[in-house]
């Protein structure tokens, strides 16, 4: 078993500060609320198609709300939750990007060739463009839909914006991150530009505008303009609580006894956040609406804590497959829900919206063909047991492989040095690097002996390739049980193997220089013409002018020309 240090305090320390000994399952942290469990509300009157309101955060961590005990105010959320069913079995993943395509698609990342990384900016990629979203399924169900905020999910050409993807009206960032009020993102040195969208238009008149306030406003200006007679469907994707830090002063203010000063502006934007789901709310009750609404809040990925962000008791942070990165924070409210008051330990992964919705808008899945999501809908609302009994969080075959994994170490199976991971059960197998594996607190203590954030790390233990848990008995992963049980080891890596076979080509390609924001006004937006198509070669993309007519490929192919000579400049000059 491996051996445990911890640097600048002693485990006895901690214990005195509280800091390990939270009770997962305390009362007072994620129990029931009031209730008595088993009671049930009278059955909603389901006469019409639900209004359903997907939020989601970005980089909140699992500690970060206040019914996980945390030191940040998050009233409306904490209520909300009280009221509805709160997801403490809930997953997503680890980073940005391959939540939104999973939760767009209901697929995981192998399956749609998004399972490296993320979409960069000057990517020629984006979600598949043969795969029907959610929103273009609501759609055919005779909605409404609409979104605001981030979307990520590539826009190199036209076709791949949300409004070619399935909403008919968008409000918010194409790339991963820009700045609250400026709407600037940065994608390298002096390659900077623009993005905020109105639609397919860049929309200059509203930058100044705090993007957490204007976004919460949009929605609001939705429902006031559409009829609740009719169904609609808002995917609110806050840019918060993601870098940069920023937040206006008065809820900075709120946290000045704060002494770590990125938790500081981390938590007042983490409250900011929280009083525009507040916004959103009354408006949807004022314009009538909620009665008959679902409202769907998840997290994209797990907090960074580099960033004021805190996952704690849980292992790990974004961008790794511990606890720490892939649970997440997920609950229902709704006025339909059977079963209110309560917490769910039925097992969800981000993948299942996408067929509950559509179960709950009363649209045809029978021509979708390959999901891996799973309607979930009665587990949370009448408590029955999931449908889901395991989740692959995801095969990297192009991450950096692990120095000490190998084929032997598989069983013959599988090359342990790829990184993979996968919950069958209670069980959770990790292979090749997982990422950054400590246990981090909460950022509030001011002068943290040594670095606080490497509080216990894992040292002094064999060099490995290969983890095991019980995640159900050890949610903090502390116990590596791969020595005590082969068999389980094997059985799992057996499921790898299998969803492997099912993989497509992993979706990578080079940076495109015609990208840069410099060749389109200033701002982030399409690039490709409509006479070039990829092709993907192993990861690897080529574009390939295909207009028939000879003197307009000439055309194209001198353009790349003069692009490749500007790029290879560009190079030298910040060499």
């Amino acid at each position: 078993m491996a051996v445990y240090a911890l640097t600048g305090f002693s485990l006895v320390s901690l214990l005195s500060f509280g800091y390990l000994s939270w009770d997962w399952m305390k009362p007072s942290l994620v129990a029931d609320v009031a209730t008595d469990p088993m009671e049930k509300s009278p059955p909603p009157t389901f006469t019409r198609p639900p209004h359903i309101i997907f939020i989601l955060t970005d980089d909140q961590g699992y500690h970060d709300i206040g019914y996980h005990g945390s030191d940040i105010q998050t009233p409306t959320l904490d209520r909300l939750a009280a009221e509805g069913v709160k997801l403490e079995n809930y997953y997503i993943q680890p980073i940005c990007t391959p939540s939104r395509s999973q939760l767009i698609t209901g697929r995981y990342q192998i399956h749609t060739g998004l399972q490296h990384s993320i979409i960069r900016p000057r990517q020629p990629n984006c979600l598949p463009l043969d795969q029907v979203t959610l929103p273009q399924k609501l759609q055919e169900a005779g909605y409404s839909t609409h979104m605001v905020g981030k979307w990520h999910l590539g826009f190199y050409k036209k076709e791949c914006l949300p409004t070619r993807r399935g909403f008919d009206t968008f409000l918010g960032s194409l790339t991963g991150n820009v700045d609250y009020y400026t709407y600037d993102n940065c994608d390298g040195p002096d390659v900077c530009g623009y993005d905020l969208h109105e639609g397919e238009d860049v929309a200059w008149d509203q930058s100044g505008k705090y993007s957490t306030f204007l976004y919460a406003q949009r929605v609001s200006k939705i429902l006031a303009s559409h009829s609740p007679k009719e169904p609609i469907f808002i995917y609110v994707a806050f840019q918060a609580v993601h870098t940069p830090l920023q937040s206006p002063k008065e809820y900075i203010y709120r946290y000045r006894s704060m002494g770590n000063v990125a938790r500081r502006k981390y938590a007042a934007m983490v409250t900011c956040m929280d009083e525009a789901v507040k916004n959103i709310t009354w408006a949807l009750k004022k314009y009538g609406y909620y009665d008959n609404s679902v409202i769907v809040f998840s997290t994209d990925n797990g907090g960074q804590t580099f960033s004021g962000g805190s996952n704690w008791p849980l292992r790990g942070r974004k961008g790794t497959y511990w606890e720490g990165g892939v649970r997440g924070i997920g609950f229902v409210h709704s006025p339909l829900i059977k079963r209110k008051r309560r917490t769910s330990w039925a097992l969800v992964h981000i993948t299942d919206w996408y067929p509950t919705l559509v179960s709950l808008a009363r649209g045809n899945l029978s021509n979708v063909q390959g999901l891996d999501g799973y309607d979930v809908w009665p587990a949370i609302s009448e408590g029955k047991e999931s449908p889901r009994t395991e989740i692959l969080h995801n095969i990297d075959p192009l991450y950096n492989h692990a120095k000490y994994g190998s084929l032997e170490d598989g069983f013959g199976i599988w090359n342990t040095a790829v990184q993979a991971s996968i919950r069958v059960g209670e069980w959770k197998l990790l292979t090749g690097d997982p990422g950054y594996s400590d246990w981090i607190p909460p950022q509030t203590l001011t002068n943290f002996p040594g670095s606080w954030w490497n509080l216990e790390r894992l040292t002094d233990g064999p060099r490995k390739s290969v983890w095991l848990f019980n995640i159900t008995a050890d949610p903090y992963e502390r116990y590596d049980l791969s020595e005590q049980r082969p068999d389980v080891v094997r059985s799992l890596l057996l499921r790898l193997v299998h969803y492997n076979r099912t993989a497509i080509p992993v979706r990578y390609p080079a940076e495109n220089p015609r990208a840069h924001p410099d060749f389109n006004g200033g701002a982030w937006g399409p690039w490709a013409t409509e006479d070039e198509e990829e092709e993907w070669e192993g990861g690897r993309e080529s574009l390939k002018g295909r207009n028939k007519k000879k003197k307009k490929k000439c055309k194209i192919c001198k353009l790349r020309s003069f692009f490749r000579k500007l790029n290879t400049r560009l190079m030298s000059n910040r060499i």
